[in-house]
């Protein structure tokens, strides 16, 4: 699968080692560079391809918006300050998100998933859905549709917005054609939709109104997708 080249542009050493974690917990992120000036970062962005730019805005000789200004074709920007008065001027200048220091791993996650939703990064290609074949016939899926993949005998149930799908394949083979950075196996009966999430308590993670179980294998995994200890 393609990774999103990142670079991390901060005055402040310690902002490089949080978004750094961060970074390494995602399998579809990838560090290209550190940059402490912004002119460092433009001129690394002149010589590399760059997927996410972190950029931090107060720092010395160019912000980081006056920054953003100078770029012509600029990569998915996400903005990272302690000062919340620049938002919507971030906004205007098309960023994706805007994060507060100290920034928060699950707040983190969630400005990734607008990257690959905006991006269509899905398994290496342009497409944000796949087929799945049910009653002999081959539906189109699109991955935000699905909340989460049970599996049912020698079937799987594909469980959808509205309805249910009940496909002949396996829970491996259907884990094989999803997205890492949009569905986790948390079970071996069970495949979720990371942005379907709304709570995780002891062995129980709630996707929605369903509550589903996290298995004994997959718990140590599941907890450091999310960032908790």
């Amino acid at each position: 699968m393609k990774k999103l080249n990142c670079l991390i542009v901060d005055d402040e050493p310690p902002a490089h080692r949080v978004l750094e974690k961060y970074i390494t917990k995602i399998n579809s992120l990838e560090l290209t560079g550190n940059c402490y000036t912004a002119f460092d970062a433009i001129d690394l962005l002149y010589h590399n391809a760059v997927d996410i730019l972190f950029l931090d805005i107060e720092m010395p000789e160019l912000s980081g918006l006056d920054m953003l200004k100078t770029l012509s074709n600029p990569p998915a920007v996400i903005l990272t300050t302690a000062y919340s008065q620049f938002a919507l001027e971030g906004y205007e200048l098309g960023v994706v998100d805007y994060l507060l220091k100290p920034i928060r791993f699950e707040r983190f996650l969630k400005s990734i998933s607008r990257i690959i939703e905006r991006k269509d990064f899905v398994a290496g290609n342009s497409f944000d859905y796949f087929f799945v074949k049910a009653d002999g016939i081959q539906h189109k899926i699109n991955f935000d549709d699905i909340r989460f993949i049970e599996a049912f005998g020698n079937f799987v149930k594909v469980h959808l917005n509205q309805h249910t799908l009940l496909s002949a394949e396996t829970m491996t083979e259907i884990q094989h054609r999803l997205p890492e950075t949009i569905f986790l196996r948390v079970h071996k009966s069970f495949i979720i939709n990371i942005k379907r999430v709304v709570m995780i308590e002891g062995n129980q993670i709630f996707v929605g109104n369903e509550i589903l179980p996290i298995g004994t294998s997959f718990k140590v995994e599941t907890l450091k997708f999310f960032g908790i200890k």
